[in-house]
């Protein structure tokens, strides 16, 4: 069949072997002929040999449609008015995975299946933007959100890919010479008694509130907050709100810079090297972290494995055992309990990690990881960030 065309007539009927016109977005038309016409009773497909105004059906013969794109009859090529496409306002990289444990879980891990998947996905997905970057590794994938890019990856994921990817960053414009950053109108549904510390939240990132209704207990709150500052928000909206609270947002325009929006506060736990995080070396280091991973899950240098309760990063051995020794304890050694982990999602990894930072995704597991896996790597690479660069001047 080849492509199928899914759209409703406005007027007049369309027949099977019918001459068409294909109107693209950039005025450019193109020939095409129905090869198969079908008509749909709930989810089922039925083939037909003519259809009329009003019907919604699928065709095919139409190789290069696009959405939005206008079908009409070869007499009478009319365009109808063009959908519009919201435009990205978040882009994050896709990048072949390249950790310790790259290609053990996933079906499809080279450049090659990764560019292809994302050229494919471009044909449905009609608000995703793909660029080639300096690096054949790396793709930028920009979109409507956090949302819309991790549906993305985790529709990826499920079908075999094994890829990274890195921490969102707002698109930004310059506008009359000012630079701008998208902004998106946001309203909220809670019970009232999370109002406070919901205003406050968005009140860090930013946002500024333009209405409020109570009614019965609730409250509808509407806010504008910069894109970036809604990164992260949707996880500790839900966790604030206990799971009571309705989040919905879309894009507004383009605002002047709204000035810096703290993102993480606390840093993260290293592993050291590769191994298998034993019990033992976790229950010391609990006191002061929070561990994304159980006993028994293998690690390796670089990885993510906990947030520290400081705002430093600092590298762990999650692999340590305890020394045995040929003389007996007089009394019973101390039982080792943990915690339970906080076992992220896919959107609350991607909401979590920092600049240098990124989430490995697999069919099997998300991991995170710093960008550069060795601590000598990463040392110089954070005094090289903290020297301020040279001016460069043409006399």
């Amino acid at each position: 069949l080849g492509r199928l065309g899914i759209g409703r007539i406005h007027r007049g009927t369309i027949k099977l072997g019918s001459p068409m016109k294909v109107i693209h977005r950039d005025g450019s038309i193109e020939d095409a002929r129905v090869t198969k016409i079908y008509t749909f009773d709930g989810l089922k497909r039925i083939e037909v040999v003519e259809a009329a105004a009003g019907d919604v059906i699928a065709i095919a013969g139409m190789e290069d449609v696009d959405i939005g794109e206008t079908i009409a009859d070869a007499a009478d090529p009319s365009p109808l008015p063009f959908v519009a496409i919201e435009e990205p306002t978040l882009s994050m990289n896709f990048i072949v995975n390249n950790s310790p444990f790259a290609g053990l879980e996933g079906k499809f891990v080279t450049t090659r299946h990764l560019g292809e998947r994302l050229a494919k996905e471009l044909r449905s997905n009609v608000s995703l933007r793909i660029e080639l970057t300096d690096s054949p590794d790396v793709f930028k994938v920009s979109g409507r959100g956090e949302l819309h890019l991790a549906i993305l990856i985790e529709t990826m994921r499920r079908e075999g890919y094994e890829f990274q990817v890195s921490r969102p960053e707002v698109i930004y414009k310059r506008i009359h010479d000012v630079l701008a950053e998208p902004i998106e109108h946001v309203i909220i549904d809670v019970p009232e008694e999370h109002i406070g510390t919901v205003i406050e939240n968005l009140g860090r990132r930013k946002g500024e509130m333009k209405n409020m209704i109570s009614s019965n207990g609730n409250a509808r709150i509407e806010f504008y907050v910069p894109a970036r500052g809604l990164i992260g928000f949707r996880a500790e909206f839900m966790t604030q709100t206990k799971g009571t609270g309705i989040l919905h947002h879309n894009f507004a325009g383009y605002e002047p810079l709204k000035g810096e929006v703290t993102h993480r506060t606390k840093g993260a736990l290293i592993a050291m090297e590769t191994g298998e995080a034993v019990a033992y070396g976790m229950w010391k280091l609990q006191e002061r972290s929070v561990f994304f991973i159980e006993p028994g899950t293998r690690v390796y240098a670089g990885m993510i494995v906990g947030e520290n309760s400081r705002d430093q990063d600092m590298t762990v051995k999650v692999s340590r055992t305890k020394q045995l020794t040929n003389m007996r304890a007089s009394g019973a050694d101390e039982a080792v309990r943990l915690e339970p982990p906080h076992i992220m999602s896919l959107e609350q990894a991607i909401e979590w990690i920092d600049d240098d930072e990124y989430v490995e995704v697999t069919p099997q597991n998300i991991r995170l990881r710093k960008r550069y896996l060795d601590a000598n790597e990463r040392n110089r690479m954070a005094r090289r960030k903290a020297t301020p660069a040279k001016a460069n001047l043409t006399v």
